[in-house]
Formats: structure tokens, sequence, C-alpha cells
């Protein structure tokens, strides 16, 4: 197959845990031509949407790969085009989605589906699934954010657009600097952000779980906050162990899977703390080398294998 990854700078991959590295050798192992581009690169012309695309050729070095001169390409040439564009979902990556949704239109293989993407904010998206969740309050008012943490004491406050735990607080029973901090996340009542009952069991891992064209990865990565910090994003500085689901783990992924498979989301990053779904990641879910690396588990391989068929 001709894959095109729509990514960010090849430049910036760290490839020692990079997922789209790991899909990108696993489909380079299987002799599948490998293209990437960014954004910026697209441009609708007439009828189609067009990329300056590069082919890259993986070099096994620590100069990681090689690239061909850019040539222009209609996306629909591609056997497969996988969006691995990293937040923040801004105007620019939506307008990307439309870009991408054109070119579905004219035949290209988009994964995952751009509409699906739009329709499934990272955070928000767990009110479809309420069964799994802790209490939850998604609003810009600070009255209603002052109730929430009046009922449920301990209480973590986020935007809705961020990744890798940037703009998350934590507000304790004292309710310390609850004004600034909701005065900051909302811009004054002006954004819509959510609040959630903390969950104590973050001491024990914000959990990821990977969902794979309908199949559930049967192992999770386990972000472990370290020292004082409540975050276990790893880009926070948590400490991945990745270790077996649990039977709610399990619950939770076997209930998503086909529905999130079947709205044409090939891959998707489930956040579990405890047991309650946190988050739904639909963008660009990480920890593929991760679980590989500490469990022997492929889970490229599981990747390409639904992508090919797909």
């Amino acid at each position: 197959m001709k894959i095109a990854f729509l990514t960010d700078p090849l430049d910036d991959f760290k490839i020692y845990k990079d997922t789209t590295f790991a899909m990108m050798r696993e489909a380079a192992k299987r002799g599948h031509e490998l293209y990437a581009f960014m954004p910026k690169d697209m441009a609708l012309e007439g009828a189609q949407v067009v990329a300056q695309v590069r082919r890259i050729h993986l070099t096994g070095q620590e100069v990681w790969y090689q690239a061909e001169a850019p040539e222009e390409r209609r996306l629909n040439e591609f056997d497969a085009v996988l969006q691995r564009k990293d937040p923040p979902f801004d105007m620019e990556y939506v307008y990307a989605t439309y870009l991408l949704e054109l070119a579905e239109q004219s035949g290209a293989r988009v994964f995952n589906k751009p509409a699906a993407i739009r329709g499934h904010n990272e955070k928000l998206s767990i009110a479809q699934f309420p069964q799994f969740t802790a209490p939850t309050l998604v609003t810009s008012d600070e009255v209603r954010l002052r109730r929430f943490h009046a009922e449920h004491q301990d209480i973590i406050l986020k935007p809705l657009d961020g990744m890798g735990g940037a703009g998350v607080f934590k507000v304790s029973a004292d309710g310390l600097n609850l004004g600034s901090i909701i005065e900051t996340l909302t811009g004054n009542g002006t954004r819509t952000i959510m609040a959630q009952r903390y969950i104590p069991e973050i001491t024990l891992g914000d959990k990821r779980i990977l969902l794979i064209g309908g199949k559930v990865v049967p192992f999770s990565l386990a972000r472990i906050p370290q020292g004082s910090e409540v975050r276990g994003n790893l880009a926070a500085g948590g400490v991945g162990v990745a270790q077996p689901l649990s039977a709610r783990d399990t619950e939770i992924a076997e209930a998503l899977a086909p529905i999130l498979a079947q709205r044409g989301l090939l891959l998707v990053g489930c956040d579990v703390i405890g047991n309650f779904l946190t988050e739904v990641n639909v963008t660009s879910p990480t920890c593929f080398q991760e679980i590989t690396q500490q469990t022997g588990f492929d889970v490229a391989a599981l990747f390409i294998d639904e992508l090919e068929r797909a």
C-alpha cells in the first residue's frame, strides 16, 4: 500500500517512544510505501484536495529517515491517509479535517475519519457513556462550578481542548485558589471547561487503553504521577507502567470499542482512572511502544493488520 501520514514535523519525533514512528516501522517492514506531509502542505484546488508529500525511507540509524523531494499528489491516490497531527485542536486543526473530508468525497481513505474526529471532543465524549464516568460538570458559569466544588470537595478542573495534562488543576476541600483557577480557565466566563470529582486512584495511574479496529489491546499503560504531581500524563512527568486490563477496564473497553469503530474511529485511546472513564482520545493516541516494550504485545502489528483490513 501507499500510506500517507499527516504529521507534525518528522525532525521533532522522539523515535524511541513515538507511536507514529512505530506505525511507520511496521508498515515499512511489510513493504508498504511511506509518505509524509503536514497540514500546511494541503490545498483544495478545484474539486481535488492535494498535498506536497515526501516519500520517506527508514534508515534504522540515528538520523532515522531519508526523504525524497516533495511532489504534489492528490490524497485519493493513496491507499490510506493517517491523521496523526497532535492537538491543539484549534481552528487550523478543524480546517484540516474539512479538507480531509473533501478528499474522502473524491475517494480518499482517511483514518481516523475526519468527521468522527470533529464529532468526538476528547473530554466531552465521555458524556455519551455516563454509566462509566465520575460526576462531571461542563460549564463556563462560576456559580455552577463553585456549587460543584461545594458538593464534591476535591475536584479536577481542566480545559476542553488541552493535551498532555496542560491546564489541569486540582482543588481540594479548602477551595484554595478556586476563584482564580475558574477565572483563568474560563477567561472570566467566556470559555467552557470541565470539572470532575477527583478520583483518588490517580495515584495508581491514569490508564491508557487502546482500541484498534474495534478490538481491545489487552494491556494498558498506567501513567503514574510522580512526587506531588496529580497529573499522570507522560508529558507532565508521569511514569508509564504497562499492565493487564482489569475486569472494569475490559468492561469499559469492550462496550466502547464496537461503537467507536462503527463511527469511523480506527484507533482510540480511552483514559481510565480507577473505575471511571475520563477521556476518549481520537486525534493521535499514543503509547504503542511503551506497551510493546514492557509486555511483548505488538501493538503496531495489530494496528497495521486493522489498517490493511480497513
